[in-house]
């Protein structure tokens, strides 16, 4: 048996796993999937019922679940909370709860899609890419951050962007890894000529490279 949580969270978040759940269902019945489904709330929805973004229940039953379906969060109404109460924080806080490392978005463009495409066919034929995103080090997560106030009165606002060897070395190895299983090819994006962080962030994947000679 599988089990999956559902967490619609906030805006169109109900609507859309409303939907998936249905398709869900109907693959289940069809091809005998034995899944399991609880619902639990996060965001918006969960401030408005136990006032905060990210109930100790909801990460519990989410780390006893083998996947999670989450939709959205966040809106306007929450939007003068405290940054601590804030509905972003429920998804900080899964991610960092569950040691969610890595996001992966596929972007693939399908023939009968192409002429909804803003960029030339010819230019945007056979597009077939996956974007792997790392989600818990970085300058979401970085401290000091928050707003001050200099000695001539002027506020300002600042972030700190931090990632430790492993972390990068993390992320990396799984977009190699990922890339054995599709072209073969990897791509590092970083601005290692301004940023220190990402000066280190191109030297473990320079590091990682040889490990995957096929890439």
């Amino acid at each position: 048996m599988m089990n999956i949580l559902v967490l619609p969270g906030d805006g169109i978040g109900p609507e859309v796993t409303t939907e998936a759940v249905r398709v869900l269902r109907v693959a289940d019945q069809r091809f005998g999937l034995d899944v399991e489904l609880q619902t639990g709330l996060i965001g918006g929805a969960a401030i408005d019922a136990h006032g905060t973004p990210l109930p100790d229940e909801t990460l519990a039953v989410a780390r006893a679940a083998d996947a999670i379906l989450l939709g959205a969060v966040g809106g306007p109404r929450w939007d003068k909370l405290e940054r601590a109460l804030r509905p972003e924080k429920g998804l900080l806080g899964i991610r960092s709860g569950l040691g969610l490392f890595a996001n992966l978005r596929p972007a693939i463009l399908y023939p009968q899609l192409a002429a909804a495409s803003a960029l030339k066919a010819e230019v945007v034929a056979g597009l077939d890419i996956l974007i792997v995103r790392e989600l818990t080090g970085g300058i979401y997560f970085g401290e000091p951050r928050g707003i001050r106030t200099l000695p001539n009165g002027e506020r300002q606002g600042f972030n700190t962007d931090v990632y430790s060897e492993s972390e990068i070395r993390r992320i990396g190895r799984l977009a190699f890894e990922l890339a054995r299983k599709r072209g073969h090819r990897v791509c590092s994006v970083d601005k290692a000529n301004v940023l220190e962080v990402t000066v280190l962030w191109r030297e473990v994947m320079e590091q990682l490279a040889p490990e995957f000679p096929d890439v």
